[in-house]
C-alpha cells in the first residue's frame, strides 16, 4: 500500500536503544532509503531491529550537494526517511537545507514524535514557569557566551554542551552571575544518567572532581528581575561611602549579575 507521505523525519534513541516507537521501526523498514549522519551509528540501530533498508549519508558537510540527488530520488517515486545519530533530526542536527528544498518542491513530508534530549531533560526539572528558550550549542568565544546569557538571563535558558567544554562554560556563566542556579543532565537514558540542580559554584566543584563523560543538556534558571528602586538605594549607599562610579558598576554587576550598562544608567 502506498504511503501518504514521501519523506519521513524519524527520531532515534538518544541513549537507550529501546527508546524508539513502533511506528518509527515500521517506517524505517518500509521506506526505500534512509538518509543518516553516520551509517556506522545508524547501522547498529538497524541491525538491532532487523531493518534491511539501504542507507545514504547526509550530514552537515554534504548537505547542499546531497539535496538534488535526494530530490530526484523522491520525484522518481521512492520514499525516504531522515535520521540523525541520536534524537530528533533538525534539533541541532542537519536537515534544514534539505527540508526547505523539499517543501519548495511540494514533497509530502511528515515528522514522527520521539526521543529528544531537551524534552527528556526538562521533564525532570521543576520550574516556576513553563517558559524556556532553547539556544542549541553555545558559541565558542567567552564574549559570545556572556552576551547570550545576558540576553536570556530573565528566562530559563536551555543549551547543549560537550564534556570538553562544560567546565569552561560554567566558569564563564559564573563570572556573569555568581548566584546563578543551574540544572545539568548528562548520559540521559543511559546507565550512568546524572541530573544535578544546584548553585553554579557547587556544580563546578562537582565536575572538577570527576571524570567528565557524555553529552550535556543544561538550563540556567531565570534570574528574578531586580527592583530598580531598591538597587538605586544600594548604589546611593556605595556613593556615600566614597566608591567611584567604575567601582560601583563592578561591585553591583558582580553581586547581582546585572549588565554594566544598566548600572551606569542608574548612576547618573
Amino acid at each position: 500500500m502506498k504511503r501518504k507521505f514521501d519523506f519521513y523525519i524519524v527520531p532515534t534513541p538518544i541513549g537507550n536503544i529501546s527508546d524508539i516507537t513502533l511506528r518509527a521501526i515500521e517506517v524505517l523498514k518500509e521506506v526505500d532509503i534512509i538518509a543518516c549522519e553516520d551509517s556506522r551509528v545508524t547501522q547498529k540501530l538497524l541491525n538491532h531491529y532487523d531493518i534491511k533498508t539501504k542507507c545514504i549519508s547526509y550530514h552537515k558537510y554534504n548537505e547542499r550537494e546531497r539535496v538534488n540527488s535526494i530530490l530526484k530520488t523522491l520525484k522518481d517515486g521512492k520514499t525516504m526517511a531522515l535520521v540523525s545519530d541520536a534524537g530528533t533530526p533538525m534539533i541541532c542536527d542537519p536537515g534544514s537545507i534539505l527540508i526547505s528544498e523539499l517543501k519548495k518542491n511540494n514533497i509530502k513530508i511528515t515528522s514522527l514524535p520521539g526521543a529528544c534530549a531537551v524534552t527528556t531533560f526538562l521533564s525532570q526539572i521543576s520550574r516556576e514557569t513553563e517558559e524556556f528558550k532553547f539556544v542549541g550549542f553555545l558559541p565558542k568565544s567567552e564574549t559570545q557566551i556572556a552576551e547570550l546569557y545576558s540576553e536570556n538571563k530573565f528566562t530559563n535558558m536551555v543549551f547543549y554542551d560537550s564534556p570538553n567544554r562544560i567546565l569552561k562554560t560554567l566558569k564563564i556563566l559564573q563570572t556573569k552571575n555568581p548566584a546563578i542556579r543551574i540544572a545539568i543532565g548528562r548520559e540521559l537514558s543511559k546507565l550512568f544518567e546524572e541530573i544535578i540542580i544546584d548553585d553554579i559554584e557547587k556544580v563546578i566543584k562537582h565536575f572538577s572532581n570527576t571524570e567528565i563523560k557524555g553529552e550535556f543538556v543544561c538550563m540556567t534558571f531565570a534570574q528574578e528581575k531586580q527592583d530598580l528602586s531598591e538597587l538605586k538605594d544600594k548604589i546611593l549607599k556605595l556613593k556615600e561611602q566614597g566608591f567611584k562610579a567604575k567601582e560601583i558598576t563592578e561591585i553591583v554587576s558582580t553581586l547581582y549579575g546585572i549588565n554594566k550598562n544598566e548600572i551606569k544608567n542608574l548612576l547618573y
